[in-house]
């Protein structure tokens, strides 16, 4: 059974020098797009304003920067998931073989939590600060080597294992997350969409991202990145 979650922020960065490489950063439609199963996610999009097609609008940035500021932002819009409980989201460094999950929220965060991450140098670092529905601090975490350069998103399920941004992370490279870029009000920002099973309607979590450029898109296979590292 699944249930509704609105509204939760974060943000998440990190660097590798060997990036996975591509165009540029502007953004680029993922090819092919992916099938998109059920119309919830369209529903969503619709209910927000967005001039977003769902089947054709799937933009095929897989991995982010920070802007300038250091200071960026993502809110959780909605999470459909049966384990929306126990289902963790974090960041990892884009350009590592074997990277470390920064987890930035929990499976206990509820509708309405957010997360400001802060980037900092010497020694290189993300500060992320956690809030309730109601803005009360919980807590913060700092992470050591989260750099702001290039970085992609994960979603972890206790049971069955990470998915990634980086469709070649994932198992028979499928894709787990799809990107939009906002329209209208939104332009400039991002949507990120989460399938954390087989079922492929991408509203088991809806992130929007905010303060965010996309890195270079990569269109080199995983094994060919695995070679670089040995």
């Amino acid at each position: 059974m699944k249930r509704v979650a609105t509204r939760f922020t974060g943000f998440f960065a990190s660097l590798s020098v060997v990036a996975l490489l591509a165009t540029g950063a502007s953004a680029a439609l993922r090819v092919p797009q992916v099938a998109v199963a059920g119309g919830t996610l369209q529903g969503y999009l619709n209910s927000v304003g967005e001039s977003i097609n769902v089947l054709t609008d799937q933009d095929a940035t897989q991995t982010w920067q920070s802007t300038v500021s250091g200071n960026s932002t993502g809110t959780l819009m909605i999470e459909l998931s049966g384990d929306a409980a126990v289902n963790t989201i974090g960041l990892y460094n884009a350009g590592l073989v074997a990277p470390p999950l920064y987890q930035v929220f929990p499976g206990a965060a509820s509708a309405g939590w957010f997360a400001v991450a802060s980037f900092e140098t010497a020694p290189t670092r993300v500060v992320v600060s956690l809030f309730d529905n109601l803005a009360n601090f919980v807590g913060s975490s700092t992470y050591l080597g989260a750099d702001a350069s290039n970085f992609g998103y994960y979603l972890q399920k206790p049971a069955g294992g990470v998915f990634y941004t980086q469709d070649a992370r994932n198992p028979g490279a499928a894709p787990h997350a799809l990107t939009y870029a906002g329209t209208g009000v939104n332009f400039g920002q991002w949507w990120l969409c989460w399938e954390d099973g087989t079922d492929q309607d991408f509203d088991d979590a809806v992130l929007f991202l905010e303060s965010i450029a996309p890195t270079p898109v990569s269109t080199t296979s995983w094994g060919a990145l695995k070679r670089r590292f040995r």
